[in-house]
């Protein structure tokens, strides 16, 4: 990003936003992460694992897992792909994660979300190895994020923090507005926001007057899961975009939270979809494995 833009995030601008490309931040820090997995080789050390579990014939999430999978093979990685039917019990997909838990090749456990109904998130997510959850979901490992401690952090908020470290967003002293609540992107990122010196305002389903809390936001973070909710008329003109939505419309296409075209026309930057934070995820989901695996590897 040019030091102009970063200059004027936040003040008037009339040009059309600069798109901010996650896919060229992620295959830099991909590259980075390959390099550092060649070395580990080259000196005989671990070569990171990640065992990605998926339940279920969900098409979104089998989707993704192919995606994680790819990655791995790129960067290095060992990969190992569990694949169980819909009508798993809990206690069977608990005593898996156990023996990944204890698993020396294994660094990095990551459940696919969402679960079937008769499988407790929490008690999964709990079940995992604080030092193996690559997810940055677990109880301690927010908890560090919230004391400014943060060991591994949730992989699509850190993503977003990423993407503005990338192109020159400095969130000091700016007013950052998530919309959207949620413990995988909202609240974490409202953590990430704070640490990094922004005001943060969290606004949800009960908000009211939602366009008044936008008109003030220098950085916007929307996480809520509706197909084009924010309007672009709604965002100060200079604002900074990260748009984690990722929707599928009935004609096929795939959309953001944000109305892109309008937001173009008033944002200072703005993350496309496809194409913005998707990718920034799995890379730091990479970032997370090789984090685990040296720590795992110093114990």
């Amino acid at each position: 990003m040019s030091r102009r833009l970063a200059n004027r995030v936040g003040e008037e601008t009339l040009l059309d936003s600069q798109i901010i490309d996650g896919k060229a931040v992620a295959a830099r820090l991909r590259a980075s992460i390959a390099q550092q997995v060649a070395e580990r080789v080259e000196r005989g050390a671990s070569v990171p694992g990640l065992a990605v579990v998926l339940v279920g014939e969900d098409p979104a999430s089998r989707v993704y897992v192919g995606s994680k999978v790819r990655a791995c093979e790129e960067v290095g990685f060992l990969s190992r792909n569990f694949s169980l039917p819909k009508n798993t019990d809990q206690a069977s997909l608990l005593a898996l994660i156990e023996q990944l838990n204890q698993d020396p090749e294994i660094h990095g456990i990551l459940v696919q979300l969402p679960l079937p109904e008769q499988i407790s998130v929490n008690a999964v997510v709990e079940k995992i190895d604080p030092r193996k959850d690559v997810d940055g979901f677990h109880p301690y490992n927010l908890g560090r994020l919230a004391a400014k401690s943060p060991t591994l952090r949730p992989c699509t908020p850190y993503g977003c923090m990423r993407l503005l470290q990338a192109y020159g967003i400095d969130p000091t002293g700016k007013k950052a507005v998530v919309v959207g609540a949620s413990n995988i992107v909202g609240r974490p990122v409202a953590l990430e926001l704070l640490m990094a010196g922004a005001t943060v305002t969290i606004c949800h389903s009960k908000t009211q007057n939602l366009p008044a809390e936008l008109a003030q936001a220098d950085i916007v973070i929307a996480a809520v899961g509706i197909p084009e909710f924010i309007q672009g008329t709604w965002l100060k003109s200079g604002a900074v975009v990260i748009d984690v939505g990722i929707n599928r419309l009935p004609s096929g296409a795939l959309v953001g939270d944000v109305e892109f075209a309008g937001a173009r026309q008033t944002a200072a930057a703005i993350t496309p979809v496809p194409g913005g934070v998707g990718p920034m995820t799995i890379a730091c989901l990479l970032q997370n494995t090789l984090e685990a695996c040296a720590a795992l590897e110093a114990v």
